[in-house]
């Protein structure tokens, strides 16, 4: 456990010296989401029925900005084989670069989320299960990106082919972040939705770190 920690916190080190990547998928969010309202107008009424869709879109592609980066510089300069060697098991030090990753990104869009979802004029009683669903669907990403990540070492062109190999897999977890919105919105029972999207987290959790665990494995053997 406590190599796992370090492992987190080494991550959420390099990541605070190289803090423009954690503000830049901030900032690529919100600029997502205010630009919308310029597209289809000022419009209360059309805001607030797109607003779920729109800022679970948007947080969407905002997480996959630095997925590129999980794996990709402990590769380039050899930390990744001493992370491989190290008495840990792999799919442990998935996990730890995986959770930090998401503290870097994902919890940042959260934070954010309730702001721009008062910008697109939703309303209040969708603001909790928008941090519900974000809460649980971000992690998701994270770890679904990592295996998009780790498949992509040492390609050209990596981030075109992780866009093309990960957003397909990110579809049913944005169908039913929105779809959960959007029925609190509208009075209807949500938890239903909030319940396959756990299901959808526990089922990814397992696969992902032994899927991304088998692709470095691959990768640093070719």
């Amino acid at each position: 456990m406590t190599a796992f920690i370090e492992i987190v916190r080494r991550d959420l080190r390099l990541a605070m010296r190289q803090g423009m990547d954690s503000l830049m998928v901030v900032m690529f969010f919100v600029l997502a989401v205010v630009l919308f309202p310029f597209g289809v107008g000022p419009e209360p009424n059309v805001l607030a029925r797109i607003s779920a869709g729109v800022i679970w879109v948007s947080a969407l592609l905002a997480s996959m900005l630095s997925l590129e980066r999980l794996f990709q510089a402990d590769f380039d300069d050899g930390s990744l084989e001493l992370l491989i060697m190290q008495p840990l098991a792999l799919e442990l030090t998935v996990a730890a670069k995986v959770t930090a990753h998401w503290l870097t990104t994902g919890l940042p869009l959260i934070i954010a989320a309730p702001l721009l979802a008062v910008l697109m004029n939703m309303d209040g009683g969708g603001f909790g299960v928008l941090v519900l669903t974000l809460g649980i669907g971000t992690p998701a990403l994270s770890l679904i990106g990592a295996i998009g990540a780790a498949l992509i070492l040492g390609a050209r062109r990596g981030g075109v082919l992780l866009s093309l190999l990960i957003l397909p897999l990110y579809i049913p977890i944005l169908i039913f972040g929105v779809s959960a919105v959007d029925a609190a919105l509208n009075g209807l029972a949500w938890r239903a939705h909030l319940l396959i999207l756990s299901g959808l987290l526990v089922g990814v959790l397992p696969l992902s770190l032994w899927a991304s665990a088998a692709a470095l494995r691959q990768a640093l053997r070719s």
